[in-house]
């Protein structure tokens, strides 16, 4: 039992000193957005209007950086994903998570707790220990910092989140030379595609192993 939490407070000090200087969108705002968020999977969605001011409201992740192993063995097979961000009491986010599984989608629902300043958060159900909105305009970009525990392994992840499913040469840069400051080189990097359905209809499938637990599927 000692040997077990030695292990955690040594993972917490390990963290502690990886995160120590990633900071965080200044004033960060995640009130709720319009209503009319839609999420559903595949397909464009409807019922943003980019000319809100908070985070709150549909994410793409077009783009993302790691060194998680099981990201690593898997991103040239990855595609487009989506974030239904919706702001919650206490500075918390209810974060709705749709990802490219087999013949569908899969649906994973995560609390993003505040843990200090706004923008700080952690996600105990998918083995976050931290999670910061480095920088973000609202209206159509975000990157996102991670630094997570998965299978007793500790990595590092920065998405790019996107209010479209074309980043904008801003949204580019801000990813690009950030990933960088935290130690993730270029050949770790994947620009995740979209792909096109039976019909023509644009989506984010793609045939990802369907014994994968949810916290696996992008190595998330």
């Amino acid at each position: 039992m000692q040997s077990v939490l030695l292990s955690r407070v040594l993972v917490l000090l390990w963290a502690s000193t990886a995160w120590a200087d990633v900071l965080v969108q200044p004033d960060f705002d995640a009130k709720k957005s319009r209503s009319g968020m839609s999420a559903s999977c595949p397909g464009p969605r409807a019922g943003w209007s980019p000319s809100s001011s908070q985070f709150s409201g549909l994410w793409y992740v077009v783009a993302m950086a790691s060194d998680c192993k099981v990201f690593l063995g898997k991103k040239d097979h990855l595609l487009m994903s989506t974030r239904a961000v919706a702001a919650g009491a206490g500075g918390n986010l209810s974060v709705h998570m749709e990802f490219p599984w087999g013949d569908g989608c899969k649906r994973v629902d995560a609390g993003f707790l505040k843990a200090g300043a706004e923008g700080h958060f952690r996600v105990p159900d998918l083995g976050y220990l931290d999670v910061r909105v480095e920088e973000t305009d609202y209206s159509s970009f975000a990157v996102v910092y991670i630094y997570k525990e998965l299978e007793g392994a500790l990595s590092t992840m920065v998405q790019l989140y996107s209010r479209t499913e074309e980043a904008s040469p801003q949204a580019l840069k801000a990813f690009q030379d950030f990933y960088p400051t935290v130690g993730l080189p270029d050949d770790m990097v994947v620009m995740l595609p979209k792909c096109v359905l039976p019909g023509g209809r644009g989506g984010t499938l793609t045939p990802l192993e369907t014994h994968l637990h949810p916290s696996q599927a992008e190595a998330r």
